[in-house]
């Protein structure tokens, strides 16, 4: 098994509005985009990112070999609690999870 971050290309997180954050997994190659598309669980990112999974969107992009996910914040954009105002953090996450 190796880590997500050793099979693809990039991963960014980025917010989608003060609600939800996105994550996309940009592949690189087919190939790659098969190997992750098919072995990554949403059970186990949505555990990595301590979300529920059901509250998770996912989209598989084959035509861009991406993989994007988005989830709701744990809390709005720019609140005294928010730690991660750009939601940049969060993939940092999902790097080192085993697919």
């Amino acid at each position: 098994m190796r880590t997500l971050n050793e099979l693809v290309q990039k991963i960014r997180s980025k917010n989608a509005g003060p609600f939800w954050l996105t994550i996309d997994i940009f592949c690189g190659s087919e190939t790659a985009y098969r190997d992750v598309a098919e072995n990554l669980r949403t059970a186990d990112v949505a555990k990595a990112l301590g979300a529920n999974s059901q509250d998770l969107k996912r989209f598989d992009i084959p035509s861009l070999n991406v993989i994007k996910i988005s989830l709701p914040r744990p809390t709005v954009q720019g609140a005294r609690d928010d730690r991660d105002m750009h939601g940049a953090s969060w993939a940092a996450l999902l790097a080192e999870l085993q697919v």
